[in-house]
């Protein structure tokens, strides 16, 4: 089976094809960073107009890197939510439009289970059962995983993602937009021994996360300090957030005795995040799977594969169709 996947969730329109034999055969995204820089964040009515301008040309452009044309396309899988539901319709109308005209059948994808997916599509896959951390800018949790939609959350943010963390402080910081990798590469310059922030929740049972109030601990450290204390403090921020997600999936492989631990999402990609887990995971005897580097962030490759999981079952939408901004992952059930 070859799937066309569709990712517009927010401000990264992402296509790909993914075939059951080949593998990923090519994906493409555009990235709106430079649309939402000089407003501080994402502007949704202007990412909706975006998803619009650039959905049908990355099309175009993934078919020809893959050699293929429409009609090679068995069935198109497009993200129905959560995200934000102007760029949601955008993604979905030309999926569910492509999919009629083409007779092949459609499916609505979770986001977050594209995300938790992704490592599957590595030359060394994950196997089935480990424990997920699905970590970015909007969504913290850490998640006990069986196969495909057997899903039990075993610990969520109370309030800020780590990567809505990340971006909040480094706008504290004066950093410019998106402000996780930004934050990042001043924190490589600072000493992290300077400052001492705390490690939310981590001084008491359980996996729940809660990042505000070390943000408001950042808040109060900015207004003391000069310009030339930054560094230093993005380097303490990022040592804290690193420090209560290893504590955290420390405690969840210990809790469910997996061999095995996934991380997903865009703040994956963050170096000493990585470095850290690679320590502890080997300290626990535990192997660790990331998505390579690209398929961290959102992307359409992780949808037209999280698509093919559940198409190949049978599973399909009917000709009406709609998305969620809000669609818990504990709502999934297994694919029939």
């Amino acid at each position: 089976m070859r799937v066309l996947g569709v990712e517009s969730s927010c401000d990264e329109t992402g296509l790909a094809l993914y075939d059951s034999t080949q593998g990923l055969m090519a994906h493409a995204l555009h990235s709106q960073v430079a649309t939402h820089a000089e407003y501080g964040g994402v502007v949704p009515e202007l990412a909706s107009r975006d998803h619009v301008r650039r959905v049908i040309p990355l099309t175009r452009r993934v078919l020809a890197e893959a050699n293929c044309d429409l009609a090679s396309v068995d069935a198109v899988a497009y993200t129905r939510g959560p995200g934000l539901v102007g760029a949601l319709m955008v993604g979905a109308g030309m999926a569910r439009s492509l999919a009629w005209g083409l007779g092949v059948p459609a499916l609505g994808v979770h986001h977050m289970e594209a995300h938790l997916l992704a490592p599957m599509l590595e030359p060394d896959p994950p196997a089935f059962p480990f424990v997920a951390l699905l970590v970015s800018g909007g969504h913290t949790l850490l998640v006990q995983v069986a196969g495909i939609g057997r899903y039990h959350v075993l610990g969520e943010t109370l309030d800020d993602a780590a990567g809505e963390a990340f971006d909040k402080t480094a706008k504290l910081l004066g950093l410019p937009y998106p402000g996780g990798p930004e934050l990042e590469r001043l924190a490589r310059t600072g000493d992290a021994g300077r400052y001492r922030f705390p490690r939310p929740m981590t001084d008491r049972p359980g996996l729940d996360f809660s990042f505000s109030g070390l943000k408001t601990r950042v808040l109060q450290t900015v207004q003391q300090s000069t310009e030339a204390d930054r560094a230093d403090i993005a380097a303490a921020f990022q040592e804290a957030v690193v420090d209560t997600l290893v504590i955290k999936c420390r405690r969840a492989l210990r809790e469910t005795g997996s061999p095995r631990l996934v991380i997903s999402g865009g703040v994956g990609a963050n170096t000493l995040l990585r470095d850290r887990m690679a320590a502890m995971a080997e300290k626990e005897r535990a192997a660790v799977h990331y998505p390579r580097l690209a398929l961290c962030t959102d992307n359409g490759a992780m949808v037209a594969y999280a698509g093919w999981c559940r198409l190949c079952e049978g599973q399909h939408d009917d000709l009406d169709f709609s998305v969620t901004a809000r669609w818990p992952l504990s709502e999934l059930r297994p694919p029939a």
